[in-house]
């Protein structure tokens, strides 16, 4: 019956309410009389009038107020509130019509009684009509989990509405540490304190706890999330405010907690000023536009507003995923109505001296950002050859046209890998930092026709850094996505050593910082960012267990929901990495921002071992290669 009166046309709904809210008008007046005259009423002479008078007067007013154009199914607070003010209306209107006619035998009470009980009948029926409208299958639907909602603001409160229209979760309460919410109630659901939670948890069977926190700072979520972290529970945040007013928020729609919450960091702001004085107005050119960090570039350096961003990916579909996006970004309203924003999608290789060159003189950009580079370790090792000729000629090539076009700055995306490498990804970036530093220092120019040449030294238009930083969470290559697809499949998580440990960042604050960086270089500078302490692989995969709400299988133990497996270390890895090369960092103007000295070498000496490398790099000679890369790079220990 329920499907029946949906396919209903709107005409055909709206005239049923009507009859149904003049049939409620009606009674209320009987209601009234009886209340009033304390017996069953039948009326007589001219309280006939009043019977009709009600309908008359109050389809109108519900009418004026839109009380026909709501869809019960969502009926909100707001349309409680409307029918309240209709329904105030309304008997203002039926009491001074009663007080100025004084017709015999009606009470003037009937016009203050006859509106109060109207409105318990409009109210119930409304009530009544969203309950058995709302979901036809939601009272035989079975419940998906039992649910603790982290905050019992406007967002929880909203979202605690907005789950209840779906039932797949029960509702058990809400937590909250304002002392002043503890021990009350929100729409019939309690409110707890913190130190309730592990009792409520056991008590209730909790399987479930959705942070409802948008304005906690990143201390206090950390804070609650590992006061937390020993619970049974699988820990979510909420979903984007879209799925909220939609209406159609279930269980699957509430995502899992950032890689801030799983990294406990609290991102330093940018300087945007400095920024915007860097980047607002410019030609702006990023290689590896489509990878996980040249993708965040692309993103924050839009908002900057340069005149033209041009983006640059060997990968076909890397680059029209970035290039939709930002597209998508730049035509919003409230970006589109400003200076806007050239999008430029370029198709190339960094071995492809001639495409960059072209499109350096083309374009002239006056910042490049170089993320353009192999970066998977393993892979790296199985494929030295190509590695070496994308991260080190890549970057000479990328080095050479920002020469030849006097761009005015070149910044290089390096890594923590370049430091006392054992592996020839880590070398190769390093090699390509030696090589920025060796055209820092001199300004030589470079050819590379079969191989890089020395020529002669002349005046250097173009300030080249280098910023170096350790693992970004999220990226193509992160433990997190791994973790996240093995858990979905029921474990286990892969760990290559119980002591292995890295440096993390998330990928925003990674490309904020090296957006921060690029604006404070003034020429050969080796910037370092503070990756803060480093984190355990085994306590991220741990971390990442139990706030799914799942237990860590020990070796050997017949127990536990997720087993962490350690795998050996792969080949070219390390358990330990290292951000600096010498000691004595320079601090910079931001808190996050160490300027490193490392040594280098002229580009006298590094020219011939430059050839060498590249034509072992030609034929994939790799005990050639990491014979050259031990001669250059300090500390470099081949695995």
């Amino acid at each position: 019956m329920r499907s029946q009166v949906l396919s209903w046309s709107r005409v055909t709904k709206w005239l049923l309410v009507m009859l149904l809210d003049v049939v409620m008008a009606v009674t209320a007046m009987w209601m009234a009389f009886s209340l009033r005259l304390d017996t069953l009423h039948w009326p007589s002479d001219m309280q006939w009038v009043a019977y009709a008078l009600a309908p008359v007067l109050a389809v109108p007013v519900f009418i004026k107020f839109g009380l026909y154009r709501a869809i019960f199914r969502y009926t909100g607070l707001a349309a409680l509130v409307a029918t309240a003010q209709a329904a105030a209306v309304y008997g203002v209107l039926l009491f001074a019509l009663l007080l100025w006619q004084q017709w015999p035998g009606i009470p003037r009470t009937i016009g203050l009684l006859q509106p109060l009980i109207f409105l318990v009948l409009v109210g119930i029926s409304r009530a009544l009509a969203r309950f058995w409208l709302s979901d036809p299958g939601r009272m035989a639907r079975q419940i998906e989990g039992r649910l603790l909602i982290y905050g019992a603001g406007n967002a929880g409160v909203q979202t605690a509405t907005a789950i209840g229209i779906t039932g797949q979760y029960k509702l058990i309460g809400f937590i909250d540490d304002d002392a002043s919410k503890m021990r009350r109630s929100i729409n019939g659901a309690p409110v707890f304190g913190p130190a309730d939670i592990s009792q409520i948890v056991t008590r209730h069977q909790v399987t479930d706890i959705l942070l409802a926190l948008p304005r906690a700072s990143r201390e206090r979520r950390n804070s609650i999330i590992e006061s937390l972290r020993g619970l049974p529970v699988h820990i979510r945040t909420l979903p984007a405010w879209a799925d909220l007013a939609s209406g159609r928020v279930t269980v699957r729609d509430f995502r899992e907690l950032d890689v801030e919450d799983l990294l406990g960091r609290t991102p330093v702001p940018p300087d945007t000023d400095r920024l915007a004085r860097d980047l607002t107005g410019k030609v702006v050119l990023v290689t590896g536009a489509g990878g996980s960090i040249g993708s965040e570039l692309c993103r924050q350096i839009v908002l900057q507003r340069p005149r033209q961003l041009l983006l640059l990916d060997h990968s076909e579909f890397g680059l029209y995923a970035i290039h939709q996006e930002l597209q998508a970004l730049c035509s919003a309203r409230e970006f589109s109505e400003q200076s806007p924003v050239e999008l430029v999608p370029l198709l190339g290789s960094v071995l492809n001296f001639a495409r960059m060159s072209a499109l350096c003189s083309l374009y002239r950009p006056a910042i490049v950002y170089h993320a353009a580079a192999y970066k998977h370790v393993p892979m790296v090792e199985s494929n030295a050859g190509e590695g070496i000729a994308n991260n080190v000629f890549g970057t000479l090539n990328m080095a050479r046209a920002a020469l030849e076009n006097t761009v005015a700055r070149f910044v290089l995306i390096s890594t923590d890998k370049a430091v006392r490498p054992t592996n020839v990804m880590g070398a190769s970036k390093r090699m390509a930092e030696l090589v920025l530093q060796a055209l820092a220092e001199e300004g030589a120019p470079v050819f590379l026709d079969g191989s890089p040449g020395s020529g002669s030294s002349q005046g250097n238009q173009t300030c080249f850094t280098m910023v170096r930083f350790g693992n970004v969470l999220g990226s193509s290559g992160s433990v997190v996505p791994l973790f996240r697809r093995q858990l979905a499949d029921g474990g286990p998580l892969t760990v290559t050593h119980a002591e292995v440990t890295r440096y993390f960042m998330t990928i925003p604050e990674a490309a904020q910082l090296v957006l921060q960086a690029g604006a404070m270089a003034v020429g050969g500078d080796v910037f370092v960012l503070d990756m803060g302490t480093p984190v355990k692989i085994l306590d991220l995969a741990r971390r990442m267990v139990e706030l799914s709400g799942l237990t860590v299988r020990e070796d050997g133990a017949t127990t536990g929901d997720i087993e962490i497996r350690i795998t050996g270390l792969r080949p070219g890895e390390k358990l330990y990495e290292e951000l600096l090369i010498g000691d004595n960092p320079e601090p910079t103007a931001h808190p996050r921002i160490m300027k490193a000295h490392e040594p280098c070498l002229s580009w006298a000496d590094l020219t011939p071992e430059l050839r060498a490398l590249w034509l072992a790099a030609q034929v994939n000679d790799v005990d050639a290669i990491k014979g050259t890369l031990k001669r250059l790079v300090q500390g470099y220990l081949p695995s």
